[in-house]
């Protein structure tokens, strides 16, 4: 299957459509899911186009997963987490709802998912708050 050029993500990366961004280099952009599971999720994604990770270069694997690593421990150090929950989902089979690659990263543990996923829109003020928090932390 093509890649959908006109995915949210995509729109997002052309700056068709607003984010909440975290985080951004030449590779990779973070920013706050609009429909959280828990405060604090955020999403990572790659710039290159991929439906799913089996899509994505070797080399734009590698940077994203960098930027994983470095907005998770931000997300973890922002919301004095003990932990983080990072996933990610491949194909409307295993759950994905938009279909650009991308990760989740969710500070705390498993249990405290209570909202289910792409289900309830959060606040855009309480996200920039939270997004704040993290680039904060990213930071120092």
């Amino acid at each position: 299957m093509a890649y959908d050029t006109n995915n949210i993500f995509a729109k997002m990366l052309r700056g068709e459509i607003p984010a909440i961004k975290v985080y951004e280099d030449d590779h990779t952009l973070a920013f706050m899911d609009i429909m959280p599971q828990a405060d604090g999720h955020t999403l990572v994604i790659p710039k290159e186009e991929a439906e799913t990770i089996f899509d994505l270069s070797d080399e734009g694997a590698a940077a994203w997963m960098s930027s994983v690593r470095k907005v998770g421990a931000a997300v973890k150090k922002a919301f004095n987490a003990p932990g983080v929950v990072v996933f990610q989902l491949n194909g409307k089979g295993a759950g994905q709802t938009v279909p650009h690659v991308h990760f989740h990263v969710i500070p705390g543990s498993i249990a405290d998912l209570r909202k289910p996923h792409a289900a309830t829109q959060a606040d855009a003020e309480l996200l920039s708050e939270q997004a704040e928090k993290i680039k904060a932390a990213l930071n120092d």
